[in-house]
């Protein structure tokens, strides 16, 4: 069955899927970058969300900041305790919702994925044309913006 699409929505569409794919392939590519430090690209996002903010953050601060569920966070930050990558420490605002600290441990193995990253992302980028980089960043932001003013279900839909 064939949707009514207007051009543009076809085009959104056309990102949303080509977007979860390069999702998909993004994942993939990290957890092999940092499979041999004990992480994963979720445990990665996690310690990157710690180290955007230069703090110590709670769970739900780095769910938010991450756009992940603060169920699937807690998870991640207790296999990253158990490896010795982050440690909790009280947090005298809200005591049953610590904060979440790299170890020195989780220091270093961030620092050498990031590294890692940097020279792959260096020689992903070199082929492709930086105008049109720039452009698509802006595309995606402007997607996410909309998307944060207009989440599904906030505009009335008529079916079919």
């Amino acid at each position: 069955m064939t949707q009514d699409y207007t051009e543009s929505g076809a085009l959104f569409t056309d990102i949303a899927l080509e977007t979860f794919r390069l999702n998909g392939m993004l994942v993939a590519e990290g957890d092999r970058l940092t499979a041999d430090l004990g992480l994963t690209s979720a445990r990665w996002k996690v310690l990157g969300a710690i180290d955007l903010e230069e703090r110590p953050l709670t769970v739900a601060q780095i769910a938010r900041r991450m756009g992940l569920a603060r169920q699937s966070v807690q998870r991640i930050v207790g296999e990253l305790e158990k490896t010795g990558h982050v440690t909790l420490s009280s947090n005298p605002d809200h005591k049953r919702s610590p904060f979440v600290e790299r170890t020195h441990h989780g220091e270093k193995a961030y620092a050498i994925v990031m590294a890692r990253y940097a020279q792959w992302a260096n020689r992903m980028a070199e082929t492709l044309d930086r105008k049109a980089l720039t452009q698509a960043v802006d595309v995606l932001q402007q997607m996410s913006e909309r998307l944060e003013d207009v989440p599904y279900g906030s505009e009335e839909v008529t079916p079919p």
